[in-house]
């Protein structure tokens, strides 16, 4: 049968069976229709594929940058001394001045050395590697323009004079010069006061802006403190402070070490605590300040063996007069005498006193063996309110000024027992290099009279052996 002649026919269920053919028109028309329908579904496939091609490569675009950017803004994450120093990188880590609204602060270039700058070649590294660091680098015209040509002194001393001076954006600094031509103490006390200030921050700690070290001068510039130095409320008969006010600054003040000692990475020598180097901001929070002395030692070694006397006469530890090792127990001792004088608001070491009140901490000792604190800090004019207080500061005092620095408490104890954190055990006798503890004090009811004719606590030789002391750490420190 040939194909013309091939039928399809219904049976009876409608069902199509070999047969007669259908029209030829009907069979050539659904044909077409289903040709037409996979042509369509193929036409549509194909831009279904284009489609998703495109927003493929979109997206791998897309993500390839995204991993680019991240990259970049890690990159800018990184410390400024951490990376590569280039131009860029060089104005990234100065980029801080924003902050204080110093126009043109921009780090110098270091001066080319001749041959007569070699020897200060370790200093030029020195600062180099500090610019990347908190401290700004400053030129001296700058420091001229803040200081308006150096118009307005605030305080002078050995180490050089400070001078007012005042930021473009109105804050006040205040810029130390250094005194002396550059030597090796010179550059000793400069790299001590930057690289320690400017690696530390603490609400106890005077901030570091910058410095400048030039041929012409060198300086360093902080926070102004407005009101000035801690000795001047303590020594000087026409300046006042409330009790109240001087227990704040003496717990602030062992914050400050405490910070030094305990929480940076590397710890923190001061070698120099004193009423003269607590300074007090506008609101009266203490800040420790001048760290020329200051020292950097790792913590897994904090023995360190000076070859030369630091520290002031009658602040400086036993150990630092003498071939001791010395540790960070030093700054625990200096802190004892501070709180000492912050509770008799004297020296701790004064010719016109009584005999038995010459040195402070040792009359302290002696009214706290005879349970006499309360009668001490009345004869000290210490409120009522306070004198709880007070005898604690100064049972605190006697501990920190432990002959064996490993009698000594932490500087973090120390901010606990002032605070009333911590129960203060009676301490040890404190002096046992100079004398033994001897006969004690009988005050009878305590009154002023009954101190002054007691027998005193010292014999000749105790007198000689405190005075000694003194004198050969003032010639210990001056060699």
């Amino acid at each position: 049968m040939s194909p013309s002649t091939f039928q399809f026919v219904t049976d009876a269920n409608g069902n199509y069976v070999f047969g007669q053919s259908p029209p030829s028109d009907d069979f050539d028309q659904t044909f077409k229709n289903f040709n037409d329908g996979v042509s369509s579904t193929m036409k549509w496939a194909t831009l279904a594929s284009l489609v998703s091609g495109v927003v493929m490569v979109a997206a791998i675009v897309a993500i390839a940058y995204a991993i680019i950017d991240c990259l970049k803004k890690a990159g800018t994450a990184i410390p400024g001394y951490a990376r590569i120093a280039t131009k860029d990188t060089d104005k990234a880590s100065n980029s801080h001045l924003s902050s204080i609204d110093i126009e043109k602060a921009e780090t110098p270039p270091l001066p080319v050395l001749r041959d007569s700058q070699v020897e200060h070649a370790t200093m030029e590294r020195f600062l180099s590697n500090m610019a990347r660091e908190k401290p700004i680098r400053f030129s001296p015209q700058q420091l001229a323009g803040f200081t308006e040509n150096y118009s307005t002194i605030l305080g002078s001393g050995g180490f050089g004079v400070v001078f007012k001076g005042q930021f473009p954006n109105g804050a006040q600094v205040a810029v130390k010069v250094l005194n002396g031509e550059l030597n090796k103490q010179v550059e000793e006390q400069f790299m001590a006061e930057v690289s320690t200030m400017g690696r530390t921050y603490h609400v106890n700690l005077v901030r570091l802006y910058g410095f400048c070290f030039d041929p012409t001068i060198r300086a360093l510039v902080y926070e102004c403190m407005d009101n000035g130095s801690l000795d001047k409320f303590l020594f000087s008969t026409n300046q006042e402070m409330e009790w109240e006010k001087l227990h704040d600054i003496a717990i602030g003040t062992a914050k400050g070490i405490a910070y030094l000692h305990e929480e940076c990475q590397e710890r923190i020598i001061h070698y120099d605590i004193k009423p003269a180097n607590v300074l007090l901001d506008k609101n009266w929070n203490p800040k420790v300040a001048d760290f020329g002395l200051a020292k950097l030692c790792n913590r897994g070694n904090s023995n360190l063996l000076l070859t030369k006397g630091r520290g002031t006469p009658g602040y400086a530890a036993p150990e630092l007069w003498k071939p001791y090792p010395v540790t960070h127990k030093c700054d625990v001792y200096s802190f004892g005498m501070l709180l000492f004088e912050i509770v008799g608001r004297r020296r701790n070491f004064d010719d016109n006193q009584n005999e038995s009140r010459q040195w402070l901490p040792r009359w302290t000792w002696d009214m706290f063996a005879n349970n006499e604190l309360a009668v001490m800090v009345s004869l000290c004019g210490i409120e009522e309110k306070n004198r709880e207080k007070a005898e604690r500061m100064a049972m605190v005092a006697l501990w920190c000024v432990q002959y064996s620095a490993d009698d000594r408490p932490l500087m973090s104890t120390v901010v606990k027992m002032l605070e009333r954190s911590m129960d203060i055990t009676p301490p040890p006798f404190p002096f046992e290099q100079l004398v033994s503890p001897g006969p004690t004090m009988n005050l009878h009811n305590g009154t002023h009279e009954d101190s002054d004719t007691s027998s005193s606590w010292t014999n000749t030789l105790e007198k000689s052996n405190v005075k000694s002391m003194h004198n050969a750490l003032e010639i210990e420190l001056a060699s």
